[in-house]
């Protein structure tokens, strides 16, 4: 998904001698026309790590010139220049790389002023793994890879759906609670997160109705009493210490998947390895240890 893609013109076809007069006559329009035309190249700015993955499953990792300084995949961005993050974008950094497609998300502070000064900009938003289609669409659409980003979509949908089927039958519906970051800030069922884990037969202990990651009490992650505990290493390897949780079920029989910071990097960007966060999720499922409902 880092490579760009090679596109390959046909070959001019010979002409005889008396063609070549031919064109000759008509102004010296034989060497124009025996040119191929060079696919076109962008100089590229995305300011959201799954925009950046985005460009580069498409193919078109080689045209990007900047990216926020989250990015981090695939590994040949990190040596591209940084240009802040979503609320602190570094606008005249930015105009200097001379981008003719600036890739941001609605959140972003960026676009009205970069907008202002004459600089390409498109904004996606992708919280939905509906969301996360369309942007691939379009993306493949503003680069010329409309049957790309097709192809990326289905292979997307074919990974969850094998996902799915990798989920044994004594995990398939029992409640989770996926935990995102501090406060404590959950993946609720509306989120593409949740979403996901809605795919592999789980059920999310937060609704939809709570907002997409939403700020959750404690009390209530108890009190729902989830059979499955996700989130993030570093906020979950004292979970313990909360009031209550020790005697959570869960967490009693070791049903909890801490994941480090990459595998979080994975599964908290709704971009094109959707499909590998998924499996990512059921290889961490796969090795709790098996508990008789």
């Amino acid at each position: 998904m880092g490579s760009s893609l090679s596109m390959s013109m046909p070959m001019a076809r010979s002409r005889s001698a008396p063609a070549l007069a031919v064109l000759g006559l008509l102004g010296g329009l034989a060497a124009p026309l025996a040119q191929a035309q060079a696919p076109q190249q962008h100089r590229i700015v995305t300011l959201s790590p799954s925009l950046t993955e985005a460009v580069c499953a498409l193919g078109h990792c080689a045209e990007l010139v900047g990216t926020d300084r989250y990015s981090s995949w695939p590994g040949s961005v990190a040596k591209l220049p940084k240009v802040g993050g979503l609320q602190d974008a570094q606008i005249e950094r930015i105009v200097a790389l001379r981008p003719d497609m600036v890739l941001l998300g609605p959140r972003s502070r960026a676009g009205d002023r970069l907008s202002a000064l004459g600089v390409p900009v498109q904004v996606f938003d992708a919280r939905t793994h509906a969301d996360l289609k369309r942007m691939l669409i379009s993306v493949g659409q503003s680069l010329g890879e409309s049957a790309r980003a097709a192809e990326l979509v289905a292979r997307i949908e074919r990974e969850l759906d094998a996902a799915a089927r990798r989920v044994p039958a004594h995990l398939r519906g029992r409640s989770v609670y996926v935990e995102v970051g501090v406060g404590p800030t959950a993946a609720s069922a509306a989120s593409f997160i949740g979403e996901t884990v809605a795919r592999l037969g789980l059920v999310n202990i937060v609704p939809g109705d709570m907002g997409l990651f939403p700020r959750v009490n404690s009390e209530m992650v108890v009190r729902r009493g989830p059979d499955l505990v996700i989130g993030p290493q570093s906020t979950l390897f004292n979970v313990t210490d909360r009031p209550g949780w020790a005697g959570m079920q869960a967490l009693r029989q070791h049903q909890v998947c801490q994941l480090d910071a990459d595998r979080m990097d994975l599964l908290s960007r709704p971009g094109p390895r959707l499909g590998e966060a998924a499996h990512m999720l059921v290889d961490c499922l796969l090795g709790l240890p098996q508990v008789l409902r």
